[in-house]
């Protein structure tokens, strides 16, 4: 009857629709499944880097297949281990270029100062062995002229120089050794203050003959001296002044030494305040002597 066919229609209408719906969510179901398959694929490249349909390239392992959980446990402290290390420099390798490039640049400055060095070291040595044999000879001079000096303004007795570490000239100290007529050989130290100037004097005047000046300023140097050994220091003025052709000024109040000048210079202040300057010379004033 026409009243059965249309309920069976209405029923088929119905089961069409559930069939829809159920297609429409198994066609859901089926996209799901496809993404997962998707996102699974991917990860599997990304930890193995290897796609699912290359499986049958991979060598065939003998060994027996690990537990799961096991795997699963190693994997865990794995991820933890990478995470540890931090993120990935991106740049890491021009880095390394660049501190590799710094690293040349520093080691060819290492190889140049090391050669600087070794440069310099070499010529240290040269200077040192040039400046040892130029002391050595400059000592050795002055003191053979210390020696005739002293000899000289003692009137007798000898005297010496000597480097108190002569395997190391250039370090060495200077010991000077003084006997003075009537006296046991002694360091200077030991001597009396005219006899300490006197040995003094014969020093510096060692080192003056040694590379004479053409002028020498004295200031007073025959001041601790007794008349005596004012004769022997004017004598041996006079005698460097021959030998040297040295021109000596000296400041004196002795009354000895200006005897012995070939000229005098002297300040008066006849008016209080103004200061006047008075040249005499004594080899002129031995002509005129000598002329009355």
């Amino acid at each position: 009857s026409n009243k059965e066919i249309s309920n069976d229609l209405k029923t088929l209408n119905e089961d069409l629709i559930k069939q829809r719906e159920n297609k429409a969510r198994l066609e859901g179901l089926l996209q799901q499944a496809t993404e997962k398959q998707e996102d699974d694929k991917n990860t599997i490249y990304e930890k193995l880097n290897i796609y699912p349909k290359d499986f049958h390239n991979l060598i065939e392992i003998n060994e027996d297949i690990p537990n799961l959980e096991e795997s699963n446990l190693n994997l865990e402290k794995l991820l933890l281990q990478r995470e540890r290390i931090g993120p990935v420099n991106l740049v890491a390798e021009e880095d390394s270029e660049k501190l590799i490039d710094k690293l040349k640049e520093i080691q060819n400055e290492k190889e140049d100062l090391e050669n600087a060095v070794s440069k310099l070291r070499t010529s240290i040595r040269s200077i040192n062995k040039e400046a040892k044999i130029r002391l050595m000879e400059a000592f050795t001079e002055v003191n053979k002229n210390f020696k005739i000096l002293f000899t000289e303004l003692f009137g007798g007795g000898e005297a010496y120089l000597a480097l108190t570490e002569s395997e190391n000239p250039l370090e060495s100290g200077l010991e000077l050794m003084a006997s003075p007529p009537g006296k046991k050989l002694q360091q200077m130290s030991l001597l009396s203050g005219g006899e300490q100037a006197l040995t003094a004097m014969a020093l510096i005047f060692s080192v003056f003959l040694t590379k004479p000046s053409p002028i020498c300023i004295l200031d007073e140097v025959d001041a601790p001296l007794d008349e005596s050994n004012v004769d022997r220091f004017l004598d041996l003025i006079e005698s460097i002044s021959e030998k040297s052709k040295t021109r000596f000024l000296v400041v004196s109040h002795n009354r000895l030494t200006m005897a012995r000048m070939h000229r005098l210079y002297g300040v008066t202040m006849q008016e209080p305040g103004v200061s006047q300057l008075v040249s005499v010379s004594l080899k002129e004033a031995e002509k005129f002597e000598n002329a009355g």
